[in-house]
């Protein structure tokens, strides 16, 4: 399994806008922005069991550890992807595969016993955990990034805002859906992803502002409303 570097800062409005100035200069915008200001929206729906343990082990700092979510963006439900997230320290891993609209909804509902879990591991996976340790949706976390992207490395960097929360309402695709903030919208999360070693270009830039690295969790922020 490969793991990345995953460092997470939470950051002001003007700093971001200062970062966003100087890295568009060597980095490039993620090629599935999709807004006019070159964002885009991620909803996902996280699991955890009767024990919320991906709930305490995130809050605990547990060394290793892993959640499921289902992820969709700019409300697309032509493209959904069933992720797993692996965390070993300051590194992290992802499993993904895509699955239909139909196998979506079964999960949500928890209607996965027809589901033909034969032709992936990550679905295998996923329905087994189901089962056996009794997972079910927990929580939907939604917001807008902006993202850019270097190939040495590579390096992702982005600026998530307008955090949410569907606390209650676990159907990714209802767009009536009234989501919480859990951000102040002078504020954005900043998250730099790597594999073995940042660029000097990039870490000089990072380095021009002050950033105060922080263990911060959408996941667990989100959770907290309840």
């Amino acid at each position: 399994m490969k793991y990345r570097h995953e460092i997470k800062y939470m950051i002001s409005k003007n700093t971001g806008e200062i970062l966003k100035q100087k890295l568009k200069t060597i980095m490039d915008i993620d090629k599935n922005s999709y807004n006019e200001d070159n964002t885009y929206q991620i909803r996902s729906l996280y699991f955890d069991d009767p024990q919320n343990t991906a709930y305490y082990e995130k809050l605990d700092g547990v060394e290793y550890r892993k959640k499921y979510r289902i992820r969709i963006y700019n409300q697309d439900d032509n493209f959904i992807r069933l992720e797993c997230k692996y965390k070993h320290n300051n590194m992290t891993s992802k499993e993904s595969v895509l699955i239909t609209k139909e196998i979506c909804s079964k999960i949500i509902n928890g209607n996965i016993d027809d589901i033909d879990i034969s032709k992936n591991d990550i679905l295998k996976k996923f329905i087994i955990d189901m089962k056996t340790k009794k997972l079910a949706p927990s929580v939907i976390v939604d917001y807008k990034r902006l993202a850019y992207t270097y190939p040495v490395s590579e390096v992702r960097i982005t600026f998530d805002s307008e955090i949410k929360s569907g606390v209650y309402n676990y159907d990714l695709f209802d767009k009536s859906v009234n989501y919480a903030s859990v951000i102040d919208d002078d504020y954005l999360v900043l998250e730099v992803k790597y594999n073995e070693i940042l660029p000097e270009m990039i870490a000089i830039i990072l380095s021009t502002v002050s950033l105060n690295r922080e263990a911060y969790s959408k996941f667990a922020t989100c959770r907290n409303l309840k």
